[in-house]
Order: C-alpha cells, then sequence, then structure tokens
C-alpha cells in the first residue's frame, strides 16, 4: 500500500484504504473515493494531484492525497 501521491500518472489503482477525521473520509466519498474504487492519476503538480475517477476528474491538494491509500 501507498498513497495516491506516490502512484505513477496513467496507472490504474484501486483505494484500499482512506484515513482522516470522520468528516474528510465523508467528503471524500461524496467526490467517489471509496475503498475498491478504480482511480488513475492523470497529473501530479506541486504535490497536488489530478485523478480519473469515476468518470469524472477531480483534483485533490496533496494532503488529501496522503489520506488514500492504494
Amino acid at each position: 500500500m501507498m498513497p495516491l501521491t506516490m502512484a505513477k500518472e496513467g496507472e490504474v489503482n484501486y483505494i484500499k484504504r482512506i484515513g482522516g477525521k470522520e468528516d474528510t473520509k465523508r467528503f471524500l466519498e461524496s467526490l467517489g473515493f471509496v475503498v475498491g474504487g478504480e482511480v488513475i492519476v492523470i497529473s501530479a503538480n506541486g504535490g497536488n494531484v489530478i485523478v480519473n475517477i469515476k468518470e469524472s476528474r477531480v483534483g485533490i491538494s496533496s494532503s488529501m492525497a496522503n489520506r488514500i491509500m492504494v
């Protein structure tokens, strides 16, 4: 397992765990980040990450991406 910030661009990953406080988990879940979900990193710039999840592109900060384990 590794944080989403360490995933390679264009590689398909599956979410294994989401850390953080309950409200943070709920926020990420509302964006489509659920355990078992498929996520593809489109680009990483300055730690911030743009991903493809559930056929949508979502940008998240590096602190949020570090809570998502793939």
